[in-house]
């Protein structure tokens, strides 16, 4: 993905140029950039984001 810098006169412009550009990304480059988020923070975690798993319980309701 190619890198640019845009520079703007105002925080709202500057909130407007950012959603259009995201406006106008396909599904697919959208869910690359989700993607390659991911595998920068697993990379700045190390070790720790690759052992981690999501672990969750399931217990059945008692009746009171």
């Amino acid at each position: 993905m190619e890198k640019v810098a845009r520079v703007f006169d105002t925080l709202q412009a500057a909130d407007d140029g950012d959603r259009a550009y995201y406006a106008s990304l396909t599904p697919a480059e959208r869910l690359d950039i989700l993607l390659d988020l991911i595998l920068h923070y697993r990379e700045s975690v190390g070790e720790t984001a690759e052992r981690f798993e999501r672990v969750h319980r399931i217990i059945e309701l008692s009746e009171s």
